[in-house]
């Protein structure tokens, strides 16, 4: 009997590694439904570069400025995901026309990403993609709303608008949250979606 009632018995290894897949269970649950907030409140920018030479990637980064001096203004007065993505449906021509580009309004996965004073985890967002002539190059992304990109541009001028208000208080906290512990966090979303393909 005392020997039947010891193997019911989880041994501590076992017992660490259930552990173990609780709390990563747990932690990518909650990265993942913190990834979709955040996804129903910004609008992407993804710039991709015609080639890797420098004079295409200089392009995209003087395209970058470009879009950006052309949106921040317009969507100064949005409030909403729906708001900022209605008005740039209604500019999508005028953002074609700033250079030899595609343009679309379009769900894209983005891996975690850290900026210099924000950071976003993996997953699908809200994206306007422009891709320059072959777009075969390097690109470059960030937020185009709120404005963080302009934030984070503007910042050595001291002119960065106040884009984190349109944020509530723990999405600005936690997106601005220094330490790598916020950035684990978010990897870990990536790592939920590589195990929910695996087991589907």
């Amino acid at each position: 009997m005392k020997n039947e009632k010891y193997k019911s018995h989880l041994r501590p290894w076992e017992v660490a590694l259930l552990l173990a897949l609780a709390i990563t269970f747990c932690a990518g649950l909650w990265a993942q439904r913190t990834q979709e907030r955040l996804s129903g409140q910004l609008i992407r920018l993804h710039v991709v570069a015609n080639s890797d030479s420098s004079d295409d990637q200089a392009e995209k980064l003087q395209l970058r400025d470009r879009i950006l001096a052309l949106l921040s203004p317009l969507l100064a007065d949005c409030e909403t995901q729906e708001e900022a993505a209605a008005v740039i449906a209604e500019n999508m021509d005028a953002i074609r026309s700033l250079g030899d580009v595609s343009v679309s309004l379009e769900t894209e996965y983005y891996p975690t990403r850290e900026y210099n004073t924000f950071s976003l985890p993996a997953g699908e967002y809200l994206s306007l993609r422009v891709e320059i002539g072959q777009a075969q190059g390097r690109n470059w992304w960030c937020v185009v709303f709120p404005p963080l990109c302009t934030e984070a541009l503007a910042e050595d001028t001291g002119d960065a608008a106040d884009a984190f208000s349109l944020l509530s208080d723990e999405d600005e906290s936690l997106i601005t949250q220094d330490g790598q512990g916020y950035i684990l966090r978010f990897r870990l979303v990536e790592l939920w979606g590589e195990l929910k393909q695996t087991l589907s």
